[in-house]
């Protein structure tokens, strides 16, 4: 599994290279982010690293405002990894913007915690500050849970620092 979650990061830093290619235009932004997976759990925490793609040229309204689709993966310091997809819905209010998120996913355990099932669901909130008309950074929590679809479901609570950049 853990060449599986190389192989996804170097696509995904394969895409955000073709990405850095086009302008500013392009609606494309890069999320960044580290920080401490399942800090709830003194046993299992575990420092993490994931890198999110969103496109703002795809997005649906709807009656919870702008859909935007996401798509990224993290990995933890005892190489557990999640790979996921799913929308989330940015509102700006001048330089702040409140991003609620649901991505449902794949997780590996690796050396880390077992959450029970392959299949998980991420909940996330998150405020970033806009930086430049370019870049953003940002606080986020997000939870972590396979919905009972396993036999155990202890679910995992996280906290991130997110840089955000457009290209």
């Amino acid at each position: 599994m853990r060449s599986f979650i190389k192989i996804i990061f170097g696509i995904l830093f394969i895409l955000m290279g073709s990405a850095n290619a086009e302008t500013n235009s392009s609606g494309n932004k890069w999320n960044f982010y580290t920080g401490m997976f399942d800090f709830s759990d003194d046993g299992k925490r575990s420092n993490l690293f994931g890198l999110q793609h969103i496109n703002e040229n795809l997005y649906r309204e709807s009656f919870l405002g702008t859909l935007q689709p996401v798509t990224g993966a993290f990995i933890t310091a005892d190489n557990a990894g999640y790979i996921y997809t799913g929308f989330q819905i940015p509102n700006k209010s001048g330089a702040l913007t409140f991003t609620p998120s649901f991505t449902p996913g794949l997780y590996s355990e690796g050396d880390g915690k077992d959450l029970g099932h392959v299949i998980e669901f991420k909940t996330e909130i998150q405020i970033s500050y806009e930086l430049s008309d370019n870049s953003e950074i940002g606080m986020s929590y997000n939870h972590i849970s396979n919905a009972s679809l396993g036999d155990k479901n202890p679910g995992a609570n996280s906290y991130l620092i997110n840089f955000i950049k457009k290209y």
